[in-house]
C-alpha cells in the first residue's frame, strides 16, 4: 500500500521484505500533518522484529490479502501483538487489500467487515494495483488519530505511577558509623 501512495505502483513490484519505511505529509482540516509509515510485512519469520514498531505507534493498519485465506487467519494473532505491544489507546485499521482480484477472492467482504464489527475496529477494502480506497484507508487512520489526540487532556496522559510508601531506614554499619 505504500507504492501508490507516490504513483508507482508496478506489475512486478517486490514485496516488503523486513520493514519499509515511508515519510509522507496530508492536509486534513487545514492542518499539515507529517505520517511516518513503517510496512513491517506482516510475515511470521519478521514477528519478532515488528513488535517493537508498535511501540509508540499512534495508529496500526493490519493489512490481509484477500486471494489468501492464511494471511487473514492470522489477523488474530497480529492484533494479539499489538494489544501485546501498542498503547492501549492506538488506532487500529483493518484493510483487506487485493480487492481488484475479484475472481480470486477468498475472503468476502462480509465476513472481513463481521470480524471488524466484533471486535469495534474500522473496515476498508483496498487495491494497491489500481489505488481504490488507498488515500481513504490513510486518510481515515489519520482522522481517528487526531481525533483521539485531541480529545485527551494537554500534554497527553500521564503515564501510571505507583506510590511507595515505607518507614525510613536507620542505617547504621558497624564498621563505618560514627
Amino acid at each position: 500500500m505504500l507504492a501508490p501512495k507516490d504513483d508507482s505502483y508496478l506489475d512486478s513490484y517486490i514485496s516488503t521484505i523486513g520493514v519499509d519505511f515511508k515519510i509522507r505529509t496530508v492536509e486534513q482540516d487545514g492542518k499539515t500533518i507529517k505520517l511516518q509509515i513503517w510496512d513491517t510485512a506482516g510475515q511470521e519469520r519478521f514477528r519478532t522484529i515488528t513488535s517493537s514498531y508498535y511501540r509508540g505507534a499512534h495508529g496500526i493498519i493490519v493489512t490481509y490479502d484477500v486471494t489468501d485465506q492464511e494471511s487473514f487467519n492470522n489477523v488474530q494473532q497480529w492484533l494479539n501483538e499489538i494489544d501485546r505491544y501498542a498503547s492501549e489507546s492506538v488506532n487500529k485499521l483493518l484493510v483487506g487489500n487485493k480487492c481488484d482480484l475479484t475472481s480470486q477472492r477468498v475472503v468476502s467482504t462480509e465476513t472481513a467487515k463481521a470480524f471488524a464489527d466484533q471486535l469495534g475496529i474500522p473496515f476498508l477494502e483496498t487495491s494497491a494495483k489500481n489505488s481504490t480506497n488507498v488515500e481513504e484507508a490513510f486518510m481515515a487512520m489519520t482522522a481517528a488519530i487526531k481525533t483521539r489526540m485531541a480529545s485527551q487532556p494537554a500534554g497527553g496522559s500521564k503515564p501510571p505511577t505507583v506510590q511507595i510508601r515505607g518507614q525510613p531506614v536507620n542505617q547504621q554499619s558497624g564498621c563505618c558509623s560514627s
